[in-house]
Parts: C-alpha cells; structure tokens; sequence
C-alpha cells in the first residue's frame, strides 16, 4: 500500500459529513453505557443497516474522532495487516498523536484483530463495524477474548422507524383514538417497508436488489469461494418466500439441486453470517434433538424479503411473526420454538431456563385460531412451568385467566406495535 495514496483516501474520507436525519438508534444509548468500559467496542450487522452512522455518531460525540477509516472503498482493496502501522502512522501525520480509532467494514481485511490487541493492550480506544457474524466471532475469540464487547445492529425498530416518520407516540397517548389510529396505520406501512433506512429515504426497488446482490457476491459468493451461484440463489428465493415456516435441509437439498443435506447446513450458516435471514431450533433439553429437528426461519426485513422472494399473496401472520422475531433479536434473546402435537411459535430461554412463551397470530376473531393459538400457548407454558404467557395480535388486547389440569394461567393479550413500542421486557 502506498502512503500517499492512503493520505488521501484518509482525506477524502474525513470530508463525509453525518446525515442530517440520522436517527437516534437504541443501541447509541447502550454504547455510551459501555464507553467506560474501555473495551474494543464492535458493532455487526447487515449491510446498510446504519452500521456506519452509527459509528459517525460516536465520532460526533467524541473529543478526539480523525482516526477513521473505512474499507469498504475499493481504493483499499489490496490493504494488508501489514499496511495497518502504515496507516497509523498518516493518521499522526494528519492530526497529531490520538487515542481513538475508528475502523469501518473491517472484516475486509484479513489479520486485522491482531492490530486492534495491540491498540487495546496499549491503551487505546477502538470502535469497529463488521457485516460478518462468523468472521468476527472466531477472530474475536481467537486474539481478543476478554478486551471486547459486540453489539448487533439490525434495521430499525418499530420505535425507530417512528422517529424517522418524525412521529412521536407516548405511553400515555396510546389509548386515545387519534395516537391510536396512527399507530396502527404506521405499523401497517412498517410491515411492506421494513427499516432499512437507505430504502426508507428513497423507496426504491432497485436499491433492494442491489443491497441483496452485494451481500450474496460480497459476503457470501466470493467470502467462501463458491463455485456455482443458482443454488444459494435458489435458497434464498425460497427461505424469503417462506419467512416464519419449518424448513429441513434434507428436503431443502432436492430443492435447490445440491446432493447433501451438510451442503444445505452450510449455506445457510452463510446466510446467518451474513445476516441474511436466521434459523431457530426447535426447544429441547438434548442439544442432538434440536440439531436434528426441523429449523424455522426468519428474514432480516421484510422488505428485502419481498424483493427476493415471491408470494402470490402476503401471508400477515407469517409478517407478523418475522417482526416479532427480529425485535426479540434486538432485545437480546436467546430464541427457540416448541414444536410437539400442538406448537408455540417462540420460547425465550435465559440462563438456560425457560422464562417466557410467546405466541402470534393476526386475530383472534375466529374461534378456531383462537382455539389453536390458545391450546398452543398453554401446551407450552404446561411443558416448561409457566404460569404467565403472552399473545401479540395485530389490534387485540385483553387478559385472559385459564385452568386446565389442575393448574392455573394468566395470558396477555397485546397488540404488536403497543409490544414493539412500550415494552422492553
């Protein structure tokens, strides 16, 4: 890499100014809550999910913030670990002596955990972002155990989304007619748009498409050197044509024209890398029963998924479902599902109990989704010893007190956009 020209890449850079409609993400609060920490703070995530302005921020908020650097620019494209002592060396150049760094798109650049130690170990303090899940993760436990705290970013929340509409809706509000009316509106949109904030501002089609072909080339196509693009393609058309659904990898395998199952496993730990779209097991205390289940899968927005995919008509429950799944991944939670003769749609483990049981459905108008929705919740709360559990609906909201061999339950009934906005348990 030569010097000069990573001097004005650092210079042409340093003129990229922070949105003017930047919205305050949830997780901004969170890092300022970990800052004193003093660890290597990374942040992962989709593509385009904010990860960057994010990142812009924290420099905007910090003392010190010329140490930046982002290598998704293709005049970095042959940047080594080698040339990263280099590139320390023009940041002093540039600015004088600074205590913090702040590294975009790393996973570009193969050994660079090796550099953000030494920077650690000296005291330093570092900001990263990655679009790779795995990547991060084995070269995070391999040099930087113990020295760094990870965070994932995922496209706006129902929340956010709001305050990117520039609508604010309190608490207190929530039940008078007009706040309602308006919530309810907003997270219909929320449902067909998604939270990617890029397509938010310009609506684009083809903005979908190409967010989707530089993942599958970037980050998955060329990542791990595959030979032949229709299978993976193939996948993915399905998996976002059938967000929420038991998949197999057996049976995915004919499917996509691949003659393994392992093959199968293994794309779609690429795809769950590349934050693509995500696999649940089914809840058992026998790890090998729930590697052998049947998965149930979810897509990263739903939009995306309507530009890669085909449905001849949008299921809502399955929507429904999708959004709840990515706001328990925002909040932390470790998901499965129950699957038996009757089935509960998500169960919340913490500290390797069972803690919650949480079902979804559009409405409860008819009485056999009631029934079913009902029967499945409770087969799961019996199961694991529950006594509470929750239903999220589109509009509905009620208490509910049943008894049911010998035992007692109380179920919430909540409407998804109340849950998504007021409830962070």
């Amino acid at each position: 890499m030569n010097k000069n020209n990573l001097l004005e890449i650092i210079a042409d850079q340093r003129k990229l100014s922070l949105p003017q409609t930047a919205v305050q993400r949830t997780a901004y609060a969170a890092i300022g809550a970990l800052r004193p920490s003093k660890q290597i703070l990374i942040i992962s995530g989709l593509r385009r999910s904010g990860k960057s302005t994010l990142l812009q921020l924290i420099r905007a908020a910090s003392p010190e913030s010329d140490f930046y650097i982002n290598f998704d620019d293709e005049r970095l494209l042959h940047f080594s670990v080698e040339d990263f002592q280099m590139l320390w060396e023009a940041f002093i150049e540039l600015y004088g002596e600074q205590k913090s760094f702040y590294f975009d798109e790393i996973q570009n650049i193969r050994g660079w955990e090796r550099f953000a130690r030494r920077l650690h170990d000296m005291g330093k303090e570092v900001f990263i972002t990655g679009s790779n899940a795995s990547m991060l993760s084995k070269e995070l436990g391999t040099h930087l155990t113990g020295r760094h705290i990870q965070l994932e970013l995922y496209p706006f929340s129902f929340r956010e989304y709001l305050e990117f509409k520039n609508v604010k809706i309190s608490n207190a509000n929530a039940y008078s007619t007009v706040e309602k009316a308006v919530a309810q509106r907003l997270f219909r949109s929320y449902c067909i748009e998604g939270g990617l904030p890029e397509f938010l501002k310009n609506s684009r089609a083809e903005y979908l498409q190409s967010l989707y072909e530089s993942i599958l080339y970037r980050d998955i196509i060329v990542r791990h050197k595959l030979t032949h693009e229709r299978p993976i393609k193939e996948l993915v058309h399905f998996l976002a044509s059938n967000i929420g659904k038991e998949v197999s990898y057996n049976n995915m395998k004919s499917l996509i024209g691949v003659s393994s199952a392992s093959t199968v496993s293994e794309y779609c730990s690429y795809l769950e890398d590349s934050f693509l779209s995500f696999f649940i097991n089914s809840f058992d205390f026998s790890l090998k029963k729930q590697i052998r289940y049947n998965k149930k899968q979810y897509f990263i927005d739903p939009a995306l998924a309507q530009a890669v995919g085909f449905r001849m008509s949008a299921d809502q429950g399955r929507i429904l479902e999708n959004m709840v799944f990515l706001e328990l991944k925002r909040r932390g939670k470790e998901v499965y599902f129950h699957a038996g003769k009757k089935e509960c749609d998500f169960i919340i483990r913490q500290s390797g109990t069972v803690v919650q049981a949480v079902q979804v459905a559009s409405s409860l108008d008819s009485s056999v989704t009631r029934q079913r929705e009902f029967d499945g919740l409770l087969a799961a709360m019996a199961e694991y010893g529950l006594k509470t559990g929750l239903i999220l609906t589109e509009d509905q909201e009620g208490q509910q007190r049943v008894q049911l061999d010998g035992r007692k339950y109380a179920i919430s009934i909540k409407p998804i956009w109340k849950w998504l906005l007021f409830d962070e348990n």
